[in-house]
């Protein structure tokens, strides 16, 4: 027998989306299925020959291809497309599978390709030997990206490059208009 209270709880289950079906129920509408694979070089074998060089000839290194790039370049097709001392240049191309579930790029690739620029930049500045580590990322989210934006730029430029605390800013921007994405800055501990 239910009471008032079984009805009332019920009720309440069924608003919040508790009665939804779990594992194994079939969706609401029959999509397309996708797979995307991607294949990568073992990272510790790059990193000890990166170990070996300044850090310039570390990175360009990876833009020419004779160092393999890391797995996160690989899964994002994110490359390298200039790099100078103090400042690195990646690219890469927003596609349906970053997407998150309001149908546009989730805001992790921008923030990915923001950390991975920064960070480089300041790798540029490195002799060899010497190491660092991202300790703080801060970002600002302008405009959305999607399938139609086009090929993005992230470009990383070091503010400051010490003995132990390296800092750099970003930018993220269409390549076709240099339309602003996002922008931030990172603080980066050097590793000795």
């Amino acid at each position: 027998m239910s009471t008032p209270m079984d009805a009332r709880n019920a009720a309440q289950a069924q608003a919040a989306g508790a009665d939804r079906a779990g594992p194994g129920a079939q969706p609401r509408f029959a999509a397309a299925m996708r797979t995307r694979t991607f294949s990568w070089q073992d990272p510790a074998a790059t990193a000890a020959e990166g170990l070996k060089l300044a850090g310039i000839d570390y990175i360009r290194a990876i833009q020419s291809g004779e160092l393999p790039p890391p797995p996160i370049a690989k899964l994002l097709d994110m490359q390298i497309v200039e790099a100078d001392e103090g400042r690195a240049v990646f690219a890469l191309e927003p596609a349906e599978w970053m997407y998150n579930p309001i149908g546009m790029v989730h805001g992790g690739i921008a923030a990915t390709i923001l950390d991975s620029c920064m960070g480089c930049a300041v790798h540029t500045t490195l002799p060899a030997g010497v190491g660092y580590t991202t300790t703080d990322v801060q970002l600002r989210y302008i405009r959305a990206m999607g399938g139609a934006t086009g090929r993005v730029l992230a470009e990383g430029r070091v503010v400051h490059a010490g003995r132990r605390t390296a800092t750099a800013e970003g930018r993220v921007f269409t390549e076709a208009e240099d339309t602003l994405i996002a922008h931030g800055s990172a603080g980066c501990a050097i590793l000795r």
